[in-house]
């Protein structure tokens, strides 16, 4: 099967959220109980280092691969590399589709996963399909047609793997495709031509929902039916129990009806049902909270396809200002400058997972966010979007870090930016 952009009349408004040396761990998926939805008993490992390491920031560089002879179209693309000519291990992520216009998404920028892989060793690139973001071309829904759309997608996905494995940092022989949500189900068909240097793909939560289409789930069900039966690579599916967008039958079915055309081919497909994750497990991928979550299974099947996982350097991280105990973390009427709208979002603040923080400024501005990669630094710009003064941090976490006169803002040397591919909940004044 030939990867090319199909072409079809009627498109249907759709749904889908968008986002070494192998370590001697104990395989998470052995334990796994029977059936397609088992629940991976998996050691939440702890994630440190070891001093010795050289230590690399997470830099990214953007770069536009050509999708056409002639460059008039490219593809929007963030590249994450560790230092030095390589070549490295390649990993490529693929965005999900939040509602609405394509184009009104920001850059993938998945800086959660890609830390994980780059302290192994790894590039990860991360292309804006076409019609996403910055990237040329169009978007094309190819109407209810799920399997077209898939295959559609994956176009771009060779394209980009193609292109990379041509640059002397990648070692071409050793790549792996990754994806979250509609991003998971390109990858999946991806893997139905998947150049030879491909050795696994792995579905974050991957499908389309497209609730204006009758038998929706049937259609999608049957894609992925269709996928198995020419795929010739091992591939590692990921699901919770509470996601949004996917309910759990429905997840059932798409696996079984994968691996009923995989069986017989040696091609090896493995579910892992991670439980519920706060309020929404589709989020996982974009929280760097979620990375103890999904890392022991990726660590075990990366090790399977004869990828490595050993770690190589050290990664900087968001870092948590030290706690200053200037008030107890439920004491609303202790936040300085702040209105009772401001006191309304702080006790909402109050309400919300870790990771989250708290940040207000003299003025009386005020931001809160919650999950993604660092909520800090996202509290802190937008509530520096109000205000004329400098904003602080008041709390983080499960801490007041606030002191009177302090200039206690994100740590300066952690990843500090907003992500799309973290999508935080915030609330500003």
């Amino acid at each position: 099967m030939v990867f090319s952009k199909v072409l079809s009349v009627g498109a249907m408004s759709a749904a889908l959220l968008a986002s070494g040396v192998t370590a001697a761990h104990a395989d998470p998926l052995a334990d796994a109980e029977a059936g397609p939805l088992g629940r991976a008993q998996v050691q939440r490992l702890a994630l440190d280092e070891d001093g010795y390491l050289p230590v690399v920031k997470l830099s990214e560089q953007i770069i536009r691969i050509p999708v056409d002879t002639d460059g008039n179209v490219t593809l929007e693309t963030t590249v994450y590399k560790p230092e030095g000519p390589g070549p490295f291990p390649m990993v490529v992520f693929n965005h999900g589709k939040i509602h609405g216009d394509p184009r009104a998404q920001t850059r993938s920028d998945p800086v959660s996963l890609a830390r994980e892989f780059v302290r192994r060793g790894y590039v990860v690139v991360a292309p804006n399909r076409q019609g996403f973001a910055e990237s040329g071309g169009s978007y094309v829904q190819d109407g209810c047609d799920v399997t077209r759309n898939g295959l559609s997608q994956a176009a771009d996905v060779a394209t980009t793997v193609d292109y990379m494995s041509k640059q002397s940092y990648v070692d071409a022989k050793h790549i792996v495709v990754a994806g979250t949500s509609h991003g998971g189900l390109a990858t999946i068909a991806y893997g139905t031509n998947a150049a030879p240097g491909v050795r696994g793909l792995i579905n974050f939560s991957g499908g389309l929902r497209q609730d204006a289409c009758t038998d929706w789930q049937g259609n999608l069900t049957n894609a992925f039916r269709t996928y198995g039966e020419s795929t010739h690579v091992p591939s590692l599916w990921l699901y919770g129990d509470n996601d949004s967008i996917w309910p759990s039958t429905l997840v059932s079915q798409m696996y079984t009806a994968y691996t009923r055309n995989t069986e017989g081919k040696g091609v090896n497909a493995k579910m892992v049902d991670f439980g519920a994750y706060k309020n929404d497990a589709h989020r996982l991928v974009g929280d760097r909270d979620g990375v103890r979550v999904w890392w022991p299974s990726v660590e075990a099947f990366l090790a399977r396809v004869g990828m490595p996982t050993g770690v190589q350097y050290r990664v900087a991280e968001p870092t948590q200002p030290t706690p200053t105990h200037f008030a107890k973390i439920d004491a609303v009427d202790s936040v300085p400058f702040v209105d009772e709208a401001g006191r309304a979002g702080y006790r909402n603040f109050l309400h919300q997972y870790p990771s989250r923080a708290f940040a207000v400024s003299d003025s009386g501005a005020w931001s809160w966010a919650e999950g993604g990669d660092d909520p800090m630094s996202v509290a802190i710009a937008n509530c520096q979007k109000q205000s004329s003064g400098p904003c602080r941090l008041y709390a983080v976490n499960d801490s007041v870090v606030w002191k009177d006169g302090s200039t206690q803002t994100a740590d300066a040397d952690a990843d500090s930016s907003s992500k799309e591919g973290s999508k935080p909940a915030l609330a500003s004044r």
